[in-house]
């Protein structure tokens, strides 16, 4: 089959001062709806997590994680699926770039949400599907920049250019003209399914599409503190930072916010790789 040919994305250095987050009102949305994994296989990886890693509790999707789990499938199909509120911009494009240079079939499905930066990793699916109820969420570069004011200006000017790559990427995926994109990531643009659809980011509304959210919300009450307390402090404005430091002191963030159980879930291959390194060993 032949594959999209979608650009490799532009990387940038991560500046010094910077500090990535998730929006707030999609934190907050994302927090409610905790999305438990179905059956999943070797092909299958689940990003139901923040974006980036949160080095206070060891959590969040990294590139790191993911590339590691495409040299476990190997050569074959990928099914990615998402619910996440977005994160850090600086590892949503750098999983795009492993993604859609991988040299097998890529299935974007959204369970739930996928926001900020979690919609760039989107695009980089050969086909993305909705499921019934799910939503996909742009908006321009974010985070929080802490200096003096030549540290503010040439934030300003680094932001003008993380956002012309992003649009370079959705523009690839959808085909819609600059300019409407740069309207809709100015406007904090919030697409269901259909409208998704209608606009080019995404391909297919599959009501077969779905997550167990049941047993999300019973599976572990410590996820859903996790969850809500973070949500409720970003929506007060405390930064991704403090909003750990607060959690660690309440003694809240030693529980997951990943509502995938099953270390195959979240990392696809693994067990595939584990057995494989055990073949070895014994050999």
């Amino acid at each position: 089959m032949s594959l999209r040919k979608l650009p490799e994305a532009k990387t940038f250095q991560r500046p010094q001062n910077f500090q990535w987050d998730a929006p707030s009102d999609v934190l907050a949305k994302w927090a409610e709806t905790p999305l438990a994994a179905g059956e999943s296989d070797d092909g299958t990886i689940t990003m139901f997590d923040v974006i980036g890693e949160d080095w206070w509790t060891g959590g969040g999707v990294t590139a790191k994680r993911i590339s590691a789990a495409l040299r476990s499938i190997g050569n074959k199909d990928v099914t990615v699926k998402i619910n996440s509120p977005g994160g850090d911009m600086f590892e949503g494009i750098a999983i795009y770039n492993l993604l859609r240079s991988h040299p097998a079939k890529v299935t974007v499905e959204v369970l739930g949400w996928a926001a900020s930066a979690a919609s760039i990793i989107a695009m980089a699916g050969d086909e993305i599907r909705m499921g019934l109820g799910s939503f996909m969420m742009i908006h321009n570069a974010w985070g929080v920049v802490i200096g003096n004011r030549h540290d503010m200006r040439a934030s300003a000017d680094l932001f003008d250019g993380f956002d012309s790559a992003i649009v370079d990427i959705y523009e690839a995926r959808t085909g819609m003209k600059r300019t409407e994109i740069e309207t809709l990531m100015d406007a904090e643009t919030f697409m269901g399914p259909s409208e998704a659809v209608k606009n080019g980011f995404a391909d297919v509304v599959d009501d077969g599409i779905e997550a167990n959210t049941a047993d999300a919300k019973n599976m572990d009450r410590g996820l859903m503190a996790r969850r809500q307390t973070e949500a409720a402090l970003a929506k007060a404005g405390f930064s991704r930072d403090k909003r750990s430091e607060l959690l660690m002191e309440m003694g809240v963030s030693a529980a997951q916010r990943d509502a995938s159980r099953k270390p195959a879930a979240r990392d696809a291959g693994f067990e595939a790789a584990a057995r494989q390194f055990i073949s070895i060993l014994k050999s």
